[in-house]
């Protein structure tokens, strides 16, 4: 757990949470500055209330130090009302002086960090990918991506997965297939096969080799595969919205933020309004809670 202070002027005290089911970013905004505040992730698919509880008690509790007024928690597995009690639940029990409690979804996070109140597109490109039309205020409509195996065109664990499936077939430049020899000794057609279909989160595993192609991102061939899975998850996604040429597209996301110059580029290529590319939604959602 790590903690960060920022003078800042702010009446009442709001805590904001972006939160994954590895780890969770808060930022508490109050009268003498902001306190930011990392905790494990809190997932309600996999945690109860009561394990939300034990989290929050001894990982958020002893950094705030004051009321909270008001909660807006943002995260993975919060998708409705039902999903999401146990996150709320807890925050509750936790927090009892907060008049404000709001847990939403992780892609409305996304939404309201990127746009603030104006309408837009916005997507995530990070492991997975998504999207959204945003009104300013809430998600309108998504073009529904359909997961690892059958979608998530462009993200980190696509372009992971399109980069191993290439040297398994022998389809990489002989200069790169050496280069990503020599770096992953172990992958053959046998351990790639036990990781896609034995071993948990297979997405993880393919995305973890963007770390190769970002650090060649000079050559043509990655730079090429970055450009097409780009252009698949702008023609799938993003302009089957018919508001697209009306709004800017904005972007979160690991992938989204290290690739944002090829990115920018296929969107301008498509004629599309480039909006903020950003790594984390954060930044957005403390101003947009202002």
């Amino acid at each position: 757990m790590s903690v960060i202070n920022v003078t800042m002027n702010q009446q009442k005290n709001i805590l904001i949470a972006d939160s994954g089911s590895t780890k969770t970013d808060w930022v508490l905004k109050h009268q003498n500055g902001v306190t930011k505040i990392q905790s494990a992730g809190l997932n309600p698919f996999y945690q109860s209330a009561e394990d939300i509880i034990e989290v929050l008690t001894k990982e958020v509790i002893p950094s705030v130090n004051t009321a909270v007024h008001e909660i807006h928690f943002y995260g993975a597995g919060c998708a409705d009302a039902v999903s999401s009690k146990p996150v709320k639940d807890a925050l509750v029990s936790c927090f009892p002086e907060a008049y404000i409690v709001e847990v939403a979804s992780d892609m409305l996070g996304a939404s309201r960090g990127l746009c603030g109140r104006e309408s837009g597109l916005a997507c995530i490109l990070g492991t997975g990918a998504n999207n959204v039309l945003y009104d300013g205020n809430n998600n309108v409509r998504s073009i529904g991506s359909l997961g690892f195996w059958l979608g998530d065109e462009g993200s980190g664990s696509f372009l992971g997965k399109t980069l191993v499936v290439h040297f398994l077939q022998n389809e990489l430049p002989e200069d790169l297939k050496t280069l990503f020899s020599e770096q992953y000794p172990e992958i053959n057609r046998l351990t790639v096969l036990d990781h896609a279909y034995k071993k948990p989160f297979p997405n993880r595993y393919f995305a973890a080799f963007t770390h190769f192609i970002g650090a060649n991102i000079s050559h043509p061939f990655l730079s090429e595969l970055v450009s097409k899975a780009f252009n698949v998850f702008i023609e799938k996604y993003v302009v089957k919205h018919p508001e697209t040429k009306a709004y800017k597209v904005h972007f979160a996301g690991s992938i989204a933020y290290h690739f944002r110059d090829i990115l920018e580029m296929s969107l301008k290529e498509k004629g599309l309004k480039v909006g903020r590319i950003l790594k984390s939604p954060m930044d957005g959602l403390v101003e947009f809670h202002s």
